[in-house]
């Protein structure tokens, strides 16, 4: 999420960015004519996963489906692959990336837009665990799907990768090219890369320049994702223990509904598309400090930043760039669920009708 793009390393390539989902959608084109269909066909594919899993408009699937929680609510195509989507980045992560933390996120504030909970009034906060995805009734004869009463579901670390992978192959197909799609850092890439590749700053945030810490690498295939706990933090009023004041962030720990406290303040993954890698870059924030191993075990390229600023890579992840060379490539892997032996969710079985 916190992955900013540049060009690429050694062409001319088409470019256009807008505001989406929160944040900014930049797409390359290998093919510098071909950049007007390109973008259309992201825009598109974000207004779609937009009307389907925005947690922030109330005619969303998924607001409809936290709105009358307890219930089944029927639901469109798109919200139905990006549940399955979530359910399956539960399943491969044990919870660690678990889709009913919806309510843990709201109790700690961030029930409205971001920009307006950073600059707005201060609030009080709670935490409260979320009921497992394994809670969640979903049956797909009738494309309808039922969660516990007082529970909400939360897309925010699979919705807008899955967007990324989706919108990188539609556009490659309508400009005929070579594509990057990046949504707020989520990064899907299909097709011929250009010569020397797609360059593409890391850091903890996209939004940053080359002049902040983090590291500059090529990409020609797969997805490249971060999850960081940086940038969407904010201040709250906690009664918890002590009153006072807190810093929390949006990555929660399912089973505890607080924000997670690891080793990691930023981690960055390669994998074989944006929603591999960047369910395996939010595991890792949850998992902290035995997240270096399970990635390497895993073969997954990775760059983990910790709290104090130093980065440790891991399976293959290169070094930081020596400023006199040329920036390093990075090779995306199999697939996160042929890694784990999990290539697919269990069925959650639908509940009985009363």
């Amino acid at each position: 999420m916190r992955t900013r793009t540049a060009a690429a390393a050694a062409t001319t390539v088409g470019r256009a960015g807008f505001t989406a989902l929160g944040g900014l959608a930049v797409v390359l084109t290998a093919d510098p004519d071909a950049i007007e269909p390109a973008a259309e066909a992201v825009r598109a594919e974000v207004a779609a996963i937009d009307q389907a899993c925005s947690r922030f408009r109330d005619d969303s699937d998924l607001s409809r489906v936290n709105a009358h929680a307890g219930e089944y609510v029927e639901v469109g195509p798109l919200f139905a692959e990006a549940l399955s989507a979530a359910l399956w980045a539960a399943h491969i992560t044990d919870g660690d990336v678990d889709p009913t933390c919806g309510a843990s996120v709201r109790a700690l504030g961030y029930d409205i837009d971001f920009a307006d909970l950073a600059t707005g009034p201060l609030r009080s906060a709670v935490t409260r665990p979320g009921a497992g995805w394994t809670s969640v009734e979903w049956d797909q004869s009738r494309s309808e799907v039922r969660i516990p009463a007082g529970t909400a579901l939360d897309f925010g670390a699979t919705a807008k990768a899955l967007a990324a992978d989706r919108a990188a192959g539609r556009a490659a197909t309508a400009a005929d090219c070579g594509v990057l799609v990046s949504l707020s850092g989520d990064i899907a890439v299909c097709g011929p890369a250009p010569e020397g590749g797609w360059r593409v700053r890391v850091t903890d945030d996209h939004r940053s320049g080359d002049d902040v810490p983090g590291q500059t690498v090529v990409v020609t295939e797969g997805g490249l994702a971060t999850s960081s706990t940086t940038v969407r933090a904010w201040q709250v009023w906690s009664d918890e223990t002590v009153p006072q004041r807190i810093t929390v962030h949006h990555i929660v720990d399912p089973r505890t509904g607080r924000p997670t406290d690891g080793s990691w303040r930023t981690a960055s993954v390669a994998a074989a598309t944006c929603l591999d890698a960047n369910v395996a870059a939010t595991a890792a924030i949850v998992r902290g400090h035995t997240a270096a191993r399970w990635l390497a075990g895993l073969g997954l390229p990775a760059r983990l930043v910790h709290a104090d600023g130093t980065a440790l890579t891991v399976a293959g992840w290169p070094e930081d760039e020596d400023p006199e060379t040329a920036a390093p490539a990075v090779s995306a892997l199999p697939r996160f669920g042929v890694a784990t032996g999990r290539r697919t969710a269990p069925r959650p079985h639908p509940g009985s009708r009363r």
